[in-house]
């Protein structure tokens, strides 16, 4: 093996070792951020919520509950996730209203209607608290608006409850604490996004309704017993720390293609490119990883994507034009680059498709070097 092979691979593995050190670098950042910045996000914004139905009691002991036999709930998503260095968090706007029937089975006059909130130090505006259509007074404590009304054993007791606040990554209504039955259920939830997810041991919707840019989606029970929950989990965007990770860590493979096409094709029309050339493109390469791993957490992924491509493509083809010509650096180097380098690092775009892709161009690279190739006669010529 020649010292010029021996210059190109040692080249190859010292860029490939500053690629590992730069995703160990950006992985370190992102579990950093993600630490310090997780909690922060939900003190001022909040915390994923978990909503239940207000309970109903007889104020005098034994507390004897009241049955719910009816459930009328709605509930609208506005999906506003936030950005904090180089990780995206999927918080939400959230109205929750509640129509429910309770029945006075007790023996007791004075009943307490206790609304429970999902998170004690959450923000929570435009409370509505109404028995049988009538505003009553209520008071908090615990976590909790509680409102003490009468009504005579056997008599319906309709509460109206409802408020606005905000929460991130899932929101649930859960029917009670273990197993429990729900009679008479209707709960509508309204989304301003499409893709929508549920969390793990919730209930699929019975029905749902595409509204454009949403959902409408509908779960309705008539007799019920469940342990599970109703919940929703908020769409997440492409991670900019995670995704950029990935990308420098498989920089390698795209070095890989494009030294060996660069080698074939230059092997074929007889062009020299001494090691050091091949240090600059290299350099150019990791310069788009690098120039990625700090622009992410500044601007959208997708445009520091872009601005990278920009720039490194330019560092190749306008080094490259005075070392080969304008023909090869604008042909052959630039339109490699676009594929071994940008439309392969684009492929960690496309969850589930990324090694699809880059299998479908590594097979697509070597039809096209062999039958570059087919005609050359490897022991000393053409044919």
């Amino acid at each position: 093996m020649g010292r010029n092979a021996l210059a190109i691979i040692a080249i190859f593995l010292a860029t490939t070792f500053a690629w590992l050190i730069l995703g160990a670098s950006i992985n370190a950042r992102t579990r950093g951020s993600g630490s310090d910045l997780g909690p922060r996000v939900e003190s001022s914004w909040g915390a994923p919520q978990q909503q239940a139905p207000p309970l109903a009691f007889a104020t005098a002991p034994p507390n004897n509950a009241l049955a719910l036999e009816r459930s009328r709930v709605t509930v609208d998503f506005d999906l506003e996730q936030r950005q904090k260095g180089l990780l995206w968090f999927p918080t939400y706007r959230v109205a929750y209203r509640g129509d429910y029937l309770f029945r006075n089975t007790t023996i007791f006059n004075e009943v307490t209607l206790k609304l429970i909130f999902p998170v004690a130090d959450a923000v929570y505006d435009d409370l509505v608290f109404r028995v049988d259509g009538q505003p009553v007074p209520v008071t908090t404590s615990n976590g909790a608006a509680i409102a003490i009304v009468n009504r005579p054993p056997g008599t319906p007791v309709r509460v109206e409850v409802g408020y606005r606040s905000q929460g991130m990554s899932t929101w649930c209504y859960s029917f009670g604490d273990n197993v429990s039955q729900v009679r008479d259920f209707v709960l509508d939830m309204r989304t301003d996004f499409a893709r929508i997810d549920f969390p793990q041991g919730t209930l699929s919707p019975t029905m749902k309704r595409s509204t454009g840019d949403g959902w409408l989606l509908t779960w309705r029970y008539s007799n019920l017993i469940t342990g599970s929950k109703i919940g929703m989990a908020m769409p997440e965007k492409i991670q900019p720390g995670p995704m950029a990770g990935r990308i420098s860590y498989f920089a390698p493979i795209s070095l890989l293609f494009f030294f060996f096409l660069m080698f074939i094709i230059t092997a074929i029309r007889k062009i020299q490119l001494h090691p050091m050339h091949y240090f600059f493109l290299a350099t150019s390469f990791f310069a788009f990883h690098l120039l990625l791993a700090y622009l992410v957490d500044h601007i959208s992924i997708h445009l520091a994507f872009a601005i990278c491509s920009a720039v490194s493509i330019f560092l190749v083809v306008s080094y490259l034009r005075i070392v080969t010509g304008a023909r090869f650096a604008w042909r052959e180097a630039a339109i490699s680059q676009l594929v071994y380098l940008v439309a392969f690092s684009y492929a960690f775009f496309l969850p589930g498709f990324t090694g699809l892709a880059i299998t479908i161009g590594a097979i697509v690279t070597l039809i096209v070097v062999m039958q570059m190739t087919a005609r050359i006669d490897w022991s000393g010529g053409e044919v």
